[in-house]
Order: structure tokens, then sequence, then C-alpha cells
């Protein structure tokens, strides 16, 4: 696959890519769970019910999934009752441990019978330093759909994560953070914080609330696309860091043919960034951690590779990299459009749209900017290439084929995103997505095949004190075929790093590929 810096170019003429809470009066009683709420005769699932008791109180609810059943049938009569009652009526666990912390309620198994987890705590790093870990996923409180995405990171330091596809999370937390607060956050959705602690040792299902801005919000806020964009642009030196900084992060890689993955790398990456007054050119990446897991079974005739995908992800710095559609002028090849406001982090987003005029055919980008409103910084754009016209760009996106091959580009999209570190801190890239996708059809066959090549980075820690360039001995290629990058396999591979956890598809993958020793010892 030719790099997306490339691609970005020669594409686009030369361009190189709300429900309000009533807290309860209080009963006779002095505990919260004495309170007394009043709840309708109603059936549905434990988690709807449960939903219903944290409207009526005030109280956000935190068990882990392996003690009370999401999905489990459930009824209450109408009635009123105390929070404590209407809770073990709803999950029909009468001996379950009910504690209130703070705003939240968190249910736990009877004393003696705590499922058994390997989550709470991890051995000491190689500096002698201890770590916990918090495993759970995210999901939209009224839909109950996976919120995709999402940044899951402590509270005003570096350390982060990001929720796979199905809204699943792992995060490590050094021992050393004293009080950690856990922050679950993604555009349009209302923010969570939870002290981590309450999330020891249990695999927690959160929903996360989302964000309705009222509609004179709207009208108030109603901006121009374009001077909305030029003011982003104007405060770029403010909002993003102009000394070099050092990233950890974790990548990954991934090929699926016919909807099943044949190929998947991971690592952990150490990269220098120069500050945003510099393009890319200068940052440097040093691999930690590898590991390839491959899935090619005898008779594939289709054995396709991945080139370039890390330096995708250092030129997909969309703030360092400006492609024209981020810099309108008068002989823009794009209309733009404010669609919305939104809001992450309780900071509002104007949502600003970009696509090619219709007197262009030819294959250009189409998506959205995400601007925060005060700051006026990019906090994240999704865009792709116009699937009107995206046949036409199959060629930038092959480096060679085979003959007797015919690939048709159907989709190619991306998602990049930055985070501050506090509300006063600079912008720092936080995660970047790449997904392209193919028809393959072999020379004298009728049907084709679908073929998806993926890769994906997130930020997991940032350092900006002592920050030196990699030397040059170290510096990882990120042009070169990484899933063909020889790198000693370490059996401790992650040891106590961030990482996004896989999909399902990808977990039978590695189950099997373990099974069979496909992991490569390189």
């Amino acid at each position: 696959m030719t790099e997306t810096k490339h691609i970005l170019r020669r594409m686009a003429a030369c361009l190189a890519l709300l429900s309000v809470m009533t807290t309860a009066a209080a009963g006779d009683g002095d505990s919260p769970l004495d309170r007394r709420i009043r709840m309708e005769a109603q059936k549905g699932t434990v988690y709807r019910l449960l939903k219903e008791v944290s409207v009526q109180s005030g109280f956000m609810f935190i068990y882990d999934s392996r003690t009370v059943d999401n999905d489990r049938a459930a009824s209450i009569s109408g009635g009123e009752y105390t929070l404590r009652d209407a809770i073990r009526i709803i999950t029909r666990k009468p001996a379950l441990q009910i504690d209130v912390t703070g705003n939240h309620i968190l249910l736990r198994p009877p004393a003696g019978s705590e499922p058994q987890t390997d989550t709470d705590e991890r051995p000491a790093d190689r500096n002698g330093e201890n770590h916990r870990v918090i495993h759970g996923s995210l999901h939209d409180l009224e839909t109950k759909e996976p919120v995709v995405y999402a940044t899951v990171s402590l509270l005003n330091t570096s350390v982060g994560t990001v929720s796979n596809q199905h809204g699943e999370f792992r995060l490590v937390i050094p021992d050393s953070l004293r009080h950690p607060v856990v922050r679950f956050s993604h555009i349009g959705y209302e923010s969570r914080e939870t002290d981590a602690s309450l999330l020891a040792g249990q695999t927690v299902d959160f929903p996360l609330e989302p964000k309705v801005i009222p509609l004179q919000e709207v009208e108030v806020r109603r901006v121009n696309p374009i001077r909305e964009i030029s003011e982003m642009l104007r405060r770029r030196d403010e909002n993003y860091p102009s000394a070099p900084t050092c990233l950890t992060a974790f990548y990954r890689e991934g090929i699926e043919h016919r909807r099943k993955p044949i190929d998947l790398s991971e690592s952990v990456l150490e990269i220098y960034k120069t500050g945003y007054r510099s393009d890319a050119s200068g940052d440097h990446v040093k691999l930690i951690r590898k590991r390839r897991i491959t899935h090619v079974q005898a008779g594939d005739t289709i054995l396709p590779k991945m080139k370039s995908g890390i330096h995708s992800c250092l030129i997909l710095d969309i703030v360092k990299e400006l492609p024209d559609f981020i810099v309108p002028g008068d002989e823009s090849l794009y209309d733009y459009a404010h669609e919305e406001v939104s809001a992450i982090d309780n900071r509002l987003v104007n949502v600003i749209s970009f696509r090619q005029k219709p007197q262009t055919e030819e294959p250009l980008f189409s998506g959205e900017l995400y601007i925060e409103n005060s700051r006026k910084a990019l906090e994240e754009i999704r865009f792709e290439v116009n699937p009107e016209y995206v046949d036409k760009a199959t060629n930038l996106f092959i480096d060679r084929k085979a003959h007797n091959l015919k690939l048709s580009l159907r989709k190619a999209a991306y998602i990049v995103s930055y985070k501050p570190l506090h509300p006063h801190s600079p912008y720092y890239v936080s995660h970047v997505r790449g997904d392209i996708l193919f028809r393959v059809r072999k020379k004298g066959h009728i049907f084709s095949t679908p073929l998806h090549f993926w890769f994906e980075m997130v930020t997991c820690r940032i350092d900006t004190v002592g920050v030196h360039p990699v030397p040059r001995h170290e510096r990882l290629s990120p042009n070169r075929i990484f899933a063909e990058t020889v790198h000693a396999y370490d059996r401790d591979f992650w040891e106590n790093f961030n990482i996004i956890l896989p999909e399902e598809k990808l977990k039978e993958t590695i189950i099997h590929s373990l099974s069979e020793v496909i992991i490569q010892e390189q």
C-alpha cells in the first residue's frame, strides 16, 4: 500500500488526507440506602430497572458484570421502596453487598464469594513499580450500543487508552499515583469520573449519557465555518506544543481477507515528535515491543502486505501536516457547513463538515472537523475518500499487485483525535485509526472477496521533560512493511503497557495462533 502522505498529496489536486437526575428526599434512616423512592410497576431487564433507580435516586451504579447480569429479566411492583430493597428485588440477590461512595452505589457479591480475577494487581515492572489493572466496557445509556474509541484516562495525567470497537477497555494504573481518578469521555457524551479504587478487581460495564445541547445554545453559537477553521489555524501555535515531546504509544495493524484476520502485528513504540511548527519529517520512532500473529492457511493464494502503517500514523497528525481541506481559500475545492454543536469533557465543540464541490469529479475527501468552541482547538477529525468517487482512487492505494488480480477500492476512512492533559495544557495527538477496504477478484473468477487493511495507534503516556531525539541507530524505518520487522519476542510482552483490547475476531485469531505456536519469536 502506498503511504498516506503520498496519497494525500496526489489526491485533491496534488493533496498529500443529556435525562435530568433528581435526588430523592432522605428517609428516616441515616444511610443513603434508606432513602425512599417511588417505582412504577414494571418489567424489563435488570439494566433497565436499575437505570430507573438511578434516575430516581441520583446515584450511578458500579458492579461487576459477573455479579449482576444486565440482560436477565426482572420486575418490580409499584410502590415506595428503600434504595436497598429496590436493588435487591431487581437483582434477586438478597445477600448482595451494597455500599455507597460519593454519588456511586457499589454492588458486590456476598463476602467470601467474590468472582475470581487476575486483573486487580500485576507484578512489579522492571523498574520495581507495581501496577493495578481495570477492565470494563462503555455503552450508550439510552441505546446500550458500545461507545467506540472513547478515551479512558487518569485525570490530570498522561496515562490512558481508548475503548475498542466493542467499547471494551483495559487500563494499567501505576501504584505511584496517589488517589487516581479514571475519566471516561467521548464527543457527544457526558464525561464520567470515578475513583480508580472503586474499580479494583472488577469488570465493569459503564453507561455514558448522551450530551444534549439546548436548541437556544445552538442558535446563539451558530458560526461561520470558514472563520471557525481559520481561527483554529491561527491559534495552532498556542494550542499545540512547540517543544519536542516523547510519546509512548501502542500501535497495531492488521489485514483481513474474507472478513477473517490473517495477519496482526502489535507493538509498543517510543515516538519523538517535534513541535507543531515543524512537519512530521523530524519525528522518530523506536520499537520497544513487538509481536506478529499470522493465520495464513494452506491454499491461500492472496498474500497481501501493508506498507507504511506507522508512517501513516505520523502523517495523519493533521495539525502538523495540513491538507488542503483544512486550509480553505478562494480556490478551495471544498464546501463547508456548520452542522451542530456537540460537547466533550463539558467543552462545547463545533462540528464543521467539508464536502468536495459538485463540479469536482476526482476522488477527494469528505468529513467532519470537531473544533473546541473556546480555545478553537481541533479535538477530532473524521474523514474518508468521497464514497461517490472512491473507486477512482484505487491505484493511489496500491503499491503493486499480481497481474491476475483486480482490486477496487471501496472505502478509505480515518479518525484522528487530540486531547489536553488538563484544561489549560496543550493538545497532544491521542488516537489515530485508518481503514482501507478493497474488493479483490482473481482473473477468470466471477465473484470478488473483501480485503481490509487497518492500522491504529493510541498515545498511552506523554513526556515533556528531558526529551531527546531517538539515536539514529535505534530508529525504526516507518516506511517499511512493519509486519516483517525483525524484533526479539518477549514472552512478558506487554509488561505494564496500556493497550487497545482486541475485538472478538482478533481474540479468536490470537487464541488459535497461540495454540498453533504461530506467534513469531523473531
